[in-house]
């Protein structure tokens, strides 16, 4: 955990995803305590980038240059194959000083308590650890920290920390996606496009989110729609979960870890969930940046079953994407009392556009697009009218500096 932060709110470790490096360095950049990532195998994002082991190396490194935590999740459903091919993976974590491992099973567990002997055990959600006496067990066998099952409610929550004390952390998701499945452990996926795409295995294709109607068998011409909606029902899809508003009551409950979900998110969402949350947790009005949340990729917010039973989405809700990264700043240099910036392009941007900037520990700011120029190989800078081809480098005009690694968005 950052040491820096003694103006801190509360005391809460904020705990962001990153699904490839990208998403790393925006985590630790806007401000992540500790990222969570998963190796090819045995986490519950298959179609993440994730981490082959060499780059696995390199952000273990990158991050505790910076003084952040790294997280490896193991937390998939385990097959023999899966136990026997785990003690050397196990053994390379230990190897490269990884924070923490994520399981769920409890032959992962035993493993890892014997080849990763120095590496903390974090007892996932998968494991549906709702009460005490289960987070006592794990403990005894030598977990550190137990990520909450997503079922319980604050008082629940605050309940089991009364029983267990500290003798074991507790963790909860705060932010992000839910799944309609307890404690995601779901087969529909599997049932209904084959065993390859298990939502326990990490590869599920979210037919929770597909349109339903109701069919009875023997009319099957008839479709029933379960609402006022030519479109069906979506009575099976959650609503996304954001607690940005009550981290003082996780904390009070006894949370010492609050985890965004989205191993499957670009960049942008991943910078721009972790600064809101990070502002918030050293000091600032919530109501300051939930509107940086509303502008994310996101179903409707709810607050999951923290306070009573969670909300689903009633029909058809829109998936919102109000905001596009169009590039990522990669150097400032003064000119006069304004700054020449350099951006790496990721979406098409015009001269004249006002883009929305993302900085650490800045307020959200804006900067009209203007005296653009190309990277041109071989010829150097020429002027253009449109920042379009990605990854290339552009540079423009900014009343402001931009830091290496912030967000340009549309």
């Amino acid at each position: 955990m950052r040491t820096e932060d003694s103006k801190r709110r509360v005391a809460l470790e904020l705990l962001s995803p990153a699904g490839g490096f990208e998403q790393l360095r925006a985590a630790i950049r806007f401000g992540a305590d500790a990222v969570y990532l998963a190796g090819p195998r045995w986490g519950m994002r298959a179609r993440a980038s994730n981490f082959e082991d060499d780059e696995l190396a390199r952000a273990v490194a990158y991050a505790h240059e910076r003084g952040v935590a790294v997280h490896v999740t193991l937390n998939t459903l385990m097959y023999d194959n899966d136990i026997d091919e785990m003690p050397s993976y196990l053994r390379l974590l230990e190897g490269l000083g990884v924070d923490a491992v994520i399981v769920a099973d409890m032959g992962a567990l035993m493993l890892a308590r014997e080849h990763a002997p120095h590496v903390s055990m974090h007892v996932s959600t998968q494991a549906s650890v709702t009460n005490a006496n289960t987070a006592l067990a794990y403990a005894e066998l030598g977990a550190s920290r137990i990520v909450l099952a997503r079922e319980l409610t604050l008082e629940q929550i605050a309940e089991l920390h009364r029983r267990v004390g500290e003798r074991v952390e507790l963790e909860a998701f705060a932010h992000g996606a839910m799944c309609m499945a307890v404690s995601g452990r779901c087969l529909l996926s599997s049932a209904l496009v084959g065993p390859d795409r298990s939502a326990s295995c990490g590869n599920c294709t979210q037919p929770c989110r597909w349109t339903w109607r109701l069919v009875e068998e023997t009319r099957p011409h008839l479709p029933l729609p379960l609402e006022a909606d030519d479109r069906g029902s979506y009575l099976l899809s959650a609503n996304d979960l954001c607690m940005l508003e009550h981290v003082d009551e996780l904390a009070e409950a006894g949370v010492r870890s609050l985890k965004i979900e989205g191993r499957n998110k670009g960049a942008y969402y991943v910078a721009a969930v972790t600064n809101a949350y990070r502002h918030v947790l050293d000091g600032e009005s919530p109501q300051d940046w939930m509107g940086e949340l509303q502008a994310t990729s996101h179903r409707p917010f709810s607050t999951g079953f923290f306070f009573g039973n969670p909300t689903q989405n009633p029909g058809h809700a829109e998936y919102a994407r109000d905001r596009l990264l169009v590039g990522v700043a990669d150097a400032s240099e003064r000119v006069g009392d304004e700054w020449l910036v350099t951006v790496v392009c990721r979406n098409k941007a015009r001269v004249g556009d006002v883009l929305t900037v993302l900085s650490p520990g800045h307020p959200v700011r804006r900067a009209e697009l203007r005296e653009l120029e190309r990277l041109v190989p071989e010829e150097g800078w020429q002027q253009d009218s449109t920042m379009s081809v990605n990854m290339e480098r552009y540079r423009f005009v900014s009343p402001f500096a931009l830091g290496e690694g912030d967000m340009l968005c549309l």
